[in-house]
This record gives structure tokens, C-alpha cells and sequence, in this order.
């Protein structure tokens, strides 16, 4: 019995080990996701230029109402016989839409797509809807992780609101096109009508503050820059504020830290020196900050952070590493906080550059989660930085593909954020030049300013500056579960090498080097390669060496 048992258990090891090699089987999709993550006939017909976003929130009740004005170009004439696809998710309903301020039009829905009926469109026209909606709005269980509105207390039990819908789509607050590849051109406003004894946040710049005559208060905050939805956030609540100008690559750069009150004596020195290492390298590895024009806040929050462009939302308590815990395990991803670094870093990769498709997430998470290998590299040196990189490659599973099914509104795996990194700490080692890699990242966020792209943009980008075809590195990564091998043996001084594992043409060079000893690059293929070695050379080959600066296994044939 002990036996049969023993083999049971030795086969079911077997195959759970096989299929973290195997990939996934394409789960299947609803109508509903096609509608969400597809650009169907009702929607690209119109491109969004500006959300003017006004909305009340009932703490008591757990609800809300407001309007979107929704200004657009029309980019395909339409006679009138296709309609206009608006987004807004279950429990809130829409009341009414009014065309150009003129005319309501007709609309029914399926689940948490609107139809709205709309008289013929002349290309290129401007044209503007209102819609105004109201009601129970759909809240977070576990923000920012589910998503939702979010209706909770500070620490001293007094009202606390804000937003996290990255993925659920901000049409689950409010009515919009929900797909990532519109966002309004020329910015968005949000209005809020709180309660006056609350202050109330939005992203860019304050445009109004005005006290109401029944209790409440309304602030209008104004975005000039184009926008993700999922971004649009408002944060209410008992807070406080310092601010300052940093001397930034670009000039003066407005800073606005919002702190709940008791906050304030912590936060006055702890948020600026973090905020100040964080744009000294992110500036220098990506560029300017991507939204002078909308200045930089950091926010409390009530939960743990997200990347709400111009106004990053805190939640890490204040601690070094994550919520206090060093995410790399050796040591350096305790030395800074670890939200307000990660979460700053998508202004340039996320927020500047967005994907079109839900599906090409990693360039988001991936860049990144990167950025805190880049950051630990500048404020603490190179070696730091490929520890720190290393350290956090425990937490990649190959369980599915970074990369999912595109047009569904489908996210990849959560390998996208510490494989991705990985990836691109291997392609920087591979090109050994950093001023060049340096200059692909800057060269990445001036190209695609302000615009939404696809991976194959940012993966063709990084091929052509490199000088180096590096199509089949990004296949290997980003669309495969396998780790590549890299194996050899040296004989009559010679070393012999191939990858195995891999994808068919899988090229990733390898450049090992060491003070005092010639530096050796390789470029193995499938098939058995061999070079000469010169003194000294032999001793590159190490695996612990290799392994710190490459995500590929290593093994010793010899």
C-alpha cells in the first residue's frame, strides 16, 4: 500500500511539473469579454477626445450619481444605422443621453453595454454626449486586487472614498468607452460634490474649489494630458497638504503630497526623500517625467497603491520593502518603499506609454517592475541592482504565458511583473552596453509619447535600436512557459555550448566577463556551437554567475 501510494504521489509530481512547462489551454470566453476587450463596429467609428466627469457619492447609501460628457471625433462617417457602444458596469444604470446638448437619444443595454441610437455622423465632425447615471455601485472586497469603489474609514473611523479598477474597467463608476487603446486626447476633468467636511482629490491640477449652500463642497480638478480611463480616480477624505517644486529635467515640477492629517509630521520628511531618489532615476534611465504640464501627487490610500497617473495612490504604511517585507530576500528591497518607487515608475511605463490591448500588460508590469532593479542599480550600484533582480525571480511560476488572448480584455499571467524585469535584465546583459540600453528606454518614452501601442511596437523599437534581432528572445519570455538552458562542457580548450528548452531560433547572447580575465561572448543556438578559449576565460563559465545576470538555467555537461 505504501508503495502504490509512493507512486501515486511520484506521478502526480511528475505531471504537475510537467505542465509548468506545458502551456496553458485558452480558457473560453463570453460575449461579454468580447464585448469589453474588442474593437467592434459600435466603437471605432468614434475616438475620444475629452471625459468632462462630474459625480456625488453617498457614503451612507453606498451610492452614486453624475455625468460624463464624453467630446469625439468622428473618425469612419456613420448614416445612423450603427450605434454608439457606452460602457457601464451592473448595479448602475443609466438615465439619460443627450446628443450635443440638443437632442436625448434612445439606448438599451445588454448587461454593462449601452447602445445608444445616434443620428448620422459626417467625418472628422466634433460631436459631444452626456450621459447621466446614477445608483449602487459595484465595491472593492479586496482593493486594489478586485476592484471597485471603494467606502470605508481612516484610522479614526471618519469616511474614506477612492477608487482601484485597473482591469475591471472604469465603466465599473462610471460611463465610458472601456478599452484601453481610446483615451481622451485632450485630457479629462473630474468634479466631485463631497461633503464639506472632507477634502477632495482628483488627478492634474486643482481647477476650483466652491462650498455649497447644503453642506457639501465641490472641487473640479482638470488633466491636460491624454489618460487612461482606469486612471481617473478621485480620493476623499480628511487630508492635508504640502507640496514643493523639484528641479526636474524639464524645469520646475509641481509636487503635491496628500496625507491624511495625522500623517502629515511622518510624511513631511519621509515622502520627499523617496520621491526625490525615485525621479533622479527615473529621469535619468527613462527620460523626463511624462506630465510636467499635470505636476506629480502622491496620495494616501487605503490600500496598497496604484499608478493613477499625476496622482499616485500610498498605501504601504510608511515602511521600507512592501508593507515592511523585502520582496528580493537578500536584502536590498528593504532600503526603500517599495510602492512609491514601483507605482511612480508606470507614469512612464503605463501611463505614458499604454497598450492598446489588455493582453500586452507586460509592457506595463514588466517595464516596471524593472524600473525598481533600475532604481536599486542607481542609488545603490550595478551589483546591488543584479542581486535585487535576481532575489525577485522567485517570484515567476511559468504557469501560463505572459502574453494571453488578445480582443477578450484578458490578463496574462502575474509573471508579467518579475519575468518581464528579468527579461529585460537579461537583454540589457546581453547588449553590455548601458549607455546604448539607456538610451532605448529614454528613446522608448520620447517615441511613444502620450500614446498607446502594441507589444510588437515596443518589441520591433528595442530590436532596431539594439542593433540585434531579438524577435525570438521576446517570444521565449513573454509567449512560452519554458525556461531556456544553457548547456556546455569544454574540451581540449575548448568550450561547447547550445540552448535547449527553448523556442525554435531562441538567440539570447551571453557576455561573461571579470576583471583581469578577456571578455567572452556567446551566442548559442540549438545546435552545438564551440569557441576557442583563451587564459583564464574558462573560468566565466560559472553558474552562479551566469544565472545572477541571465534567466536561463545553466548546466555543466562535462
Amino acid at each position: 500500500m505504501k508503495n502504490s501510494i509512493r507512486s501515486i504521489l511520484i506521478l502526480i509530481i511528475f505531471f504537475c511539473n510537467l505542465t509548468a512547462f506545458a502551456q496553458v489551454k485558452e480558457r473560453s470566453y463570453s460575449r461579454a469579454d468580447t464585448l469589453r476587450g474588442s474593437l467592434n463596429a459600435e466603437r471605432t467609428w468614434w475616438d475620444v477626445q475629452r471625459y468632462e466627469l462630474a459625480f456625488k457619492p453617498d457614503y451612507t447609501h453606498k451610492t452614486i450619481s453624475g455625468s460624463n460628457e464624453i467630446l469625439y471625433k468622428v473618425v469612419m462617417a456613420n448614416d445612423g444605422k450603427i450605434r454608439m457602444q457606452i460602457d457601464l458596469q451592473e448595479p448602475l444604470t443609466i438615465d439619460s443621453i443627450w446628443y450635443n446638448e440638443k437632442s436625448k437619444l434612445r439606448f438599451e443595454h445588454v448587461g454593462s453595454v449601452w447602445y445608444a441610437d445616434v443620428p448620422p455622423q459626417k467625418n472628422t465632425a466634433l460631436n459631444c454626449v452626456k450621459i447621466f447615471y446614477h445608483g449602487a455601485v459595484h465595491q472593492a472586497k479586496r482593493a486594489p486586487w478586485d476592484g471597485g469603489f471603494i467606502f470605508t474609514t481612516d484610522s479614526l473611523s471618519r469616511p474614506w472614498m477612492t477608487v482601484a479598477c485597473q482591469g475591471l474597467g472604469a465603466s465599473v463608476w462610471y460611463p465610458n468607452k472601456d478599452h484601453q487603446s481610446d483615451e481622451p486626447d485632450l485630457g479629462a476633468s473630474l468634479t466631485m460634490t463631497i461633503p464639506d467636511t472632507l477634502v477632495g482629490i482628483g488627478n492634474g491640477k486643482l481647477i476650483f474649489k466652491k462650498k455649497n449652500d447644503d453642506g457639501t463642497v465641490t472641487y473640479k480638478y482638470n488633466v491636460q494630458s491624454a489618460i487612461s480611463n482606469y486612471c481617473i480616480i478621485p480620493y476623499i477624505g480628511k487630508y492635508v497638504n504640502f507640496k514643493e517644486e523639484y528641479p526636474g529635467e524639464k524645469g520646475k515640477l509641481n509636487i503635491n503630497y496628500w496625507v491624511l492629517d495625522y500623517n502629515y509630521n511622518k510624511a513631511k520628511t519621509y515622502m520627499p526623500d523617496q520621491v526625490h531618489k525615485m525621479m533622479k532615476s527615473f529621469e535619468h534611465w527613462f527620460g523626463p517625467y511624462p506630465f510636467y504640464e499635470d505636476g506629480y501627487q502622491l496620495i494616501d490610500a487605503s490600500h496598497t497603491g496604484m499608478e493613477h497617473q499625476s496622482a499616485v495612490s500610498y498605501g504601504n504604511k510608511y515602511k521600507f520593502g512592501y508593507l515592511g517585507r523585502d520582496m528580493s530576500g537578500n536584502g536590498w528591497g528593504i532600503k526603500w518603499d517599495f510602492i512609491i518607487i514601483h507605482e511612480s515608475g508606470h507614469e512612464w511605463f503605463g501611463n505614458n506609454i499604454t497598450t492598446k490591448d489588455l493582453a500586452d500588460m507586460w509592457v506595463h508590469e514588466g517595464f516596471t517592475n524593472y524600473s525598481e532593479t533600475l532604481f536599486v542599480d542607481y542609488i545603490f550600484g550595478k551589483q546591488a541592482g543584479n542581486e535585487y533582480n535576481y532575489g525577485i525571480r522567485k517570484g515567476i511560476r511559468n504557469d501560463s504565458p505572459v502574453i494571453p488572448a488578445y480582443g477578450v480584455n484578458a490578463q496574462g499571467s502575474g509573471d508579467m511583473y518579475p519575468k518581464g524585469g528579468n527579461m529585460l535584465h537579461a537583454i540589457r546583459h546581453s547588449m553590455d552596453n548601458d549607455e546604448l540600453f539607456r538610451s532605448i528606454l529614454r528613446g522608448l518614452n520620447k517615441t511613444f509619447y502620450h500614446q498607446t501601442v502594441t507589444t510588437a511596437q515596443i518589441e520591433n523599437y528595442f530590436s532596431k535600436q539594439a542593433g540585434y534581432a531579438y524577435a525570438k528572445v521576446f517570444d521565449q519570455y513573454l509567449r512560452t512557459t519554458q525556461i531556456p538552458v544553457f548547456e556546455y562542457y569544454i574540451k581540449n580548450n575548448e568550450v561547447f555550448y547550445r540552448y535547449t528548452n527553448c523556442v525554435d531560433g531562441f538567440n539570447l547572447p551571453l557576455i561573461l566577463k571579470k576583471e583581469g580575465v578577456k571578455t567572452l561572448k556567446i551566442i548559442p543556438a540549438q545546435e552545438w556551437g564551440h569557441l576557442k578559449l583563451l587564459p583564464g576565460q574558462e573560468s566565466l563559465l560559472e553558474k552562479s554567475a551566469i544565472e545572477l545576470m541571465y534567466y536561463l538555467g545553466v548546466k555543466n555537461k562535462n
